[in-house]
């Protein structure tokens, strides 16, 4: 059974100022795309487990994009149509749970759920977060 982060559930809003997901590249500085192409490159064990679920449109049948930036924050894994964050917490966000509500109170304002799992979740019970995704994207 997963747990959900501690900082699950939070991020809900609506932002006045949305940009239509095919205009969300548009304004990205060159540096801001090369840092996410890092990212990418980069990734953790269970951003790779998580990436190998979501891509190619597997999860009812959308579209996600990883490290992808909004803002002055790249986030693990969007949505764009359905306004829908994953983060994957490893144990460094127990401590880091200020900073981590501030990018979520930001992603609120631009409309965005943020939906949070355990890296170890991810790596152990795979299916089951890929359920609570489905889920969320009812």
């Amino acid at each position: 059974r997963i747990s959900l982060s501690p900082l699950a559930g939070r991020g809900r809003g609506e932002g006045s100022r949305l940009l239509a997901p095919d205009k969300l590249m548009a304004h990205t500085s060159p540096a801001t795309l090369q840092r996410a192409r890092q990212l990418r490159r980069d990734q953790t064990d269970a951003e790779q487990r998580l990436w190998r679920l979501l891509r190619n449109r597997q999860i009812n049948g959308l579209r996600f994009r990883r490290q992808f930036p909004i803002g002055p924050y790249f986030v693990d894994f969007a949505c764009t149509t359905r306004r829908l964050v994953i983060e994957l917490d490893g144990s460094q966000h127990m401590h880091a749970a200020a900073y981590d509500n501030q990018r979520t109170a930001f992603l609120a304002t631009k409309g965005y759920k943020v939906l949070r799992f355990w890296d170890n979740d991810v790596l152990i019970h795979p299916e089951e977060v890929a359920e609570a995704i489905r889920l969320a994207l009812r």
